[in-house]
C-alpha cells in the first residue's frame, strides 16, 4: 500500500514575514492596489504609520524582490512629484500564501 504524502500547508515567506513588510503588503492588498491598481506612498504611510525612511527602505527591500512596483509620476516640482505603489503577481501570490500560512499556524495545521 502506498503511502500518503502528508499534507503540504503554505510556508511563510521570510521577505513579508517581519512586520513592517507585512503590514505594507496587507495595507496594498486590502486597498486593491494590485493588477495595475496602484495607491499613492503618502496614503501607503498613512494607513500603515511607518516613518517616511522606514517605509522607503521597506519598499526597497519588497521592490528588490519583485514583490512591489513602483511608478514615479513627476510634477513641475520635487515637492510635486508622487509615487504610486503597488504589489506585483508575485507579491500578491506571496502574500497570500503567507496568510495562508499564517492561518495554518494558528488553527493547528
Amino acid at each position: 500500500m502506498p503511502k500518503e504524502a502528508p499534507n503540504q500547508s503554505p510556508e511563510l515567506d521570510s521577505v513579508i514575514h517581519p512586520i513592517n513588510r507585512l503590514k505594507i503588503c496587507a495595507t496594498l492588498y486590502s486597498a486593491g492596489a494590485t493588477d495595475g491598481r496602484q495607491m499613492k506612498y503618502s496614503k501607503l504611510a498613512e494607513l500603515t504609520g511607518l516613518p517616511a525612511d522606514t517605509l522607503s527602505k521597506q519598499l526597497k527591500h519588497l521592490e528588490d524582490r519583485g514583490y512591489i512596483s513602483r511608478t514615479r509620476e513627476y510634477g513641475s516640482t520635487r515637492a510635486k512629484d508622487a509615487v504610486w505603489v503597488a504589489l506585483t503577481e508575485t507579491g500578491t501570490r506571496a502574500y497570500v500564501q503567507h496568510v495562508e500560512a499564517l492561518q495554518a499556524m494558528t488553527e493547528g495545521l
